[in-house]
């Protein structure tokens, strides 16, 4: 069942009080008026009981309520015209009371086909009471389904759907829905009113991930009365759904346009009014899914302004509003709502209860509201117990998970099974943590066996669909762009998504075994259950320091992925790793504010199948004669680590410890002064990054030893004060980056004879000018440099056809650092 911001109940009311007023006022509608009036009187008190009900309904029993939403709305828009139509107007008046009259038979004939709505309410009191007679009830209302499904009411929407979407609307009960509604909204009002009334028509969207508030804000713009004023009450509002009418919708929209409430079909028209001025009229298209739906009902004409609500980004992106979660004391003010029926903790109640468990929602509207409607009654114990499962990641009860994860689960559905897998590894990771995005894309390439191509692909449409975040950063999606310093975030409501669909079933038998928050030990339901193989891929521990004893004996047989993430000075690699005989990315994350000296790293050397290391903030284990080689570990990654000399060792080969590694990146190593010679023996390196080193100053001499490599990256290394001749020696040589080595103050004299270089960035290096044989570079297509040095590269840019010279001014951004 939806969650929506408005309802049948509230359609109902409205409808009433305009039935008044046109039994009181117009003459020609009074008794067609009068005996609407009596049905909708008899039908909202149950409206009321099953709208505040709290229980879901499956979709079928969905159909029914948005069949009879639809049927009051049509009345509403009716009476809307009745209201509105002038005396003088003979045969519009004869027209509209002949629609009232249609429209009565309609809700009558509904009734007496035998779908009435206290039947819909008893349907949810048997779901809460008798699991028994539920069959007995499915089959009444299938049978209900099949005598009317085929009716039609007004513009060609069918009464099924509507009834769906009056169930998909309901929402949890406040006291004060005028309250509710406003909560958070202006700041989305404002900048959504600006794109629109700047622009003469065109398409704009509302973007959001599920429960944050797109269909709310998209209704409150519908009432604004700006919104009315500047589009002259001319606004058509739909909802598309995930299984939609499109030809219906379609001709719904012609017929807005054109005036008329029916058409058999879409003609092929260009409607031109007042005087050959077009006139300006909204059409908003909530809960669109898929890009082809928006094409299908998108209507080029000429002052048409369309409103896309989808939880996709559909349309471009400067003209799309990303609605945002709620600020600390809006998101406060709505939980006390729906808990308390007021905007703030009531007196005698644990205030600093109440917003740690606000706080677990993380601004999002749907799970403030959820959240507070579960809690509301209940004593300041069950609160406790409540918040203790929010921070692990589980429910806080049934209706929780029923109206929030349920709710949210719905965001997954077109996805591809290979995306969705990856959006279920995200559960892996700490809350409130930037994960690395070479991380990641390390992982689903392993896991997955997808190339790095497709894993950029999924993890763009993941931010398309608001299922996760993207770092801002110009270097994103480039050719030769390093991911190591680049990260996604995700909201802590879709971790506990992942989680919760993570976490169905035994736990010897789920495929990801995930400890959803930092403990000080591991779970006693792991331990209970280690007597039984795990079947596990990814595991994922957090956990503070460890000593040996610590840990207890666990079989991984499955195992391909294991993350440790910890907070201290020092930590003892889990026993169970020498039994990960299929281990293929290891990341070992230290959170605490200095490097830890890892113990037992003698067990890497049954991992011979690992493939990616990852380690961060820790003390690099120095190598030896006797330390076993990592014969297929293509890429390791040290990330704000103490290097300790640990790869220049005296008679150590580093290529027989790591004689295939094609990717060695190195980044915030403070202690490294000289890169070691030895690393020039690593000759399958493919990629060598050494980035935020401040004290580096030179690079080995013998360079050219490394003959396949194509990615040099030596940004950020403020110490780097030259450049060896024999990096010229790099045939193979595609990338060069020596941004923000400040020291820097010329290339080597050689530079040309690297033939196959495509792109150099030296931004914010101090160059006073550029070698004669960069001419040579035949191959070069893009060269980043500072504004003031950019002339120097003219003389090349006329050698080399299609040369761009891009004078940048922005750094690098570091403020990943702050977390």
């Amino acid at each position: 069942m939806a969650v929506t911001d408005f309802f049948a109940g509230e359609i109902a009311t409205e409808l009433l009080k305009q039935l008044v007023m046109i039994s009181a006022k117009a003459w020609r509608y009074k008794n067609t008026a009068k005996q609407l009036l009596e049905l909708i009187e008899t039908i909202q008190p149950t409206i009321k009981e099953i709208q505040y009900s709290g229980v879901e309904l499956p979709p079928h029993r969905q159909a029914q309520i948005r069949m009879l939403f639809e049927s009051l709305e049509k009345g509403k828009k009716l009476t809307d015209k009745v209201l509105g139509s002038h005396r003088w107007n003979l045969y519009r008046q004869l027209t509209l009371a002949r629609k009232m009259e249609k429209l009565e038979k309609t809700i009558s004939n509904f009734l007496k086909a035998g779908i009435h709505t206290h039947i819909l309410a008893d349907v949810h009191l048997l779901r809460v009471n008798s699991d028994v007679r539920f069959d007995r009830v499915d089959k009444s209302l299938e049978r209900m389904i099949e005598q009317v499904g085929s009716m039609k009411i007004g513009g060609g929407g069918l009464i099924r759907d509507a009834m769906k979407r009056a169930e998909a609307t309901m929402e949890i009960e406040t006291n004060d829905d005028s309250e509710k509604f406003g909560v958070g909204l202006e700041l989305g009002k404002r900048k959504v009113k600006k794109m629109m009334f700047e622009a003469q028509g065109g398409v704009f969207g509302i973007s959001g991930m599920g429960g944050v508030g797109k269909t709310t804000l998209a209704k409150e713009l519908e009432r604004d009365d700006q919104v009315r004023c500047h589009f002259e009450n001319r606004i058509l509002f739909l909802t598309v759904s995930q299984s939609p009418m499109l030809e219906e919708l379609r001709t719904h929209i012609w017929g807005f346009f054109n005036g008329f409430e029916t058409l058999n079909s879409v003609p092929n028209l260009n409607f031109e009014f007042e005087g050959g001025v077009r006139m300006r009229k909204l059409v908003i298209l909530d809960d669109v899914w898929i890009r082809e739906a928006l094409d299908h009902l998108t209507l080029n004409i000429a002052g048409c302004t369309t409103l896309v609500v989808s939880r996709s980004k559909l349309t471009e992106p400067k003209s799309t509003y990303d609605v945002e979660v709620l600020s600390e004391d809006e998101a406060i003010s709505l939980f006390c709502l729906c808990a308390f029926g007021q905007k703030s903790v009531p007196s005698g109640f644990c205030s600093n209860l109440v917003k740690q468990v606000a706080n677990e929602c993380k601004g999002l509207p749907l799970a403030l509201k959820v959240t507070g409607a579960s809690l509301k009654d209940r004593p300041e114990k069950y609160w406790e117990g409540a918040l203790q499962r929010l921070s692990k990641g589980e429910p806080a009860d049934e209706t929780h998970e029923t109206r929030l994860l349920h709710q949210m689960e719905a965001s997954l559905e077109y996805l591809d099974q290979t995306t969705k897998e990856c959006f279920l590894d995200l559960g892996a990771f700490p809350e409130d943590r930037k994960i690395p995005l070479d991380v990641l894309i390390n992982m689903w390439i392993e896991l997955h066996d997808i190339e790095e191509g497709n894993a950029f692909a999924i993890l763009v449409d993941l931010s398309d669909k608001n299922l996760l975040t993207l770092g801002k950063d110009p270097r994103l999606g480039t050719l030769y762009a390093s991911h190591y310093d680049i990260f996604v975030t995700q909201h802590d409501v879709l971790r506990d998504l992942a989680l919760h669909l993570c976490n169905r079933g035994k736990v010897n038998r789920r495929q990801r075994l995930l400890m959803p928050k930092r403990e000080s030990v591991l779970p006693r339901e792991w331990e209970r259950n280690s007597d039984e193989r795990y079947n596990a891929q990814i595991v994922s521990i957090h956990t503070g320091e460890l000593n040996e004893m610590d840990w207890f004996d666990m079989e991984f047989p499955k195992a391909e992925i294991l993350i440790l993430i910890f907070s201290s000075d020092k930590y003892v690699l889990p026993p169970f790793i020498t039994k990960m005989s299929r281990l293929r990315v290891l990341v070992i994350i230290n959170n605490g504010m200095s490097p830890a000296v890892l113990h037992d790293f003698s067990l890497f050397a049954n991992l011979s199948k690992l493939r990616s290391l990852w380690l961060e903030r820790v003390h690099v284990p120095e190598l030896s004669n006797t330390t076993i080689p990592l014969k297929n570990l293509h890429k390791m990654s040290l990330i704000l680590c103490k290097i300790n000399n640990s790869f220049d060792q005296t008679g150590v080969d580093v290529s027989d410890i790591f004689p295939n590694l094609g990717d060695l990146t190195i980044d915030h190593c403070d202690d490294l002064v000289a890169l070691p010679s030895s690393i020039c023996g690593l000759t399958s390196l493919n990629s060598l990054s050494i980035t935020n080193c401040p004290r580096l100053s030179e690079l080995p001499k013998n360079l050219s030893r490394l003959r396949d490599l194509e990615l040099l990256r030596l940004y950020a290394c403020p110490e780097l004060k030259a450049l060896p001749e024999e990096i010229c020696e790099l045939s193979r040589l595609k990338y060069l980056d020596i941004s923000q080595c400040v020291s820097l103050s010329c290339l080597p004299e050689k530079i040309g004879k690297l033939t196959r270089l495509e792109k150099i960035d030296m931004r914010e290096c101090c160059f006073s000018g550029r070698p004669s044989s960069a001419v040579s570079l035949k191959s070069l297509r893009h060269v980043i440099c500072d504004t003031d040095v950019a002339f120097m590269w003219d003389e090349v840019k006329r050698a080399v056809p299609g040369l761009k010279i891009e004078a940048a001014e922005k750094c690098f951004s570091l403020d990943w650092l702050d977390e």
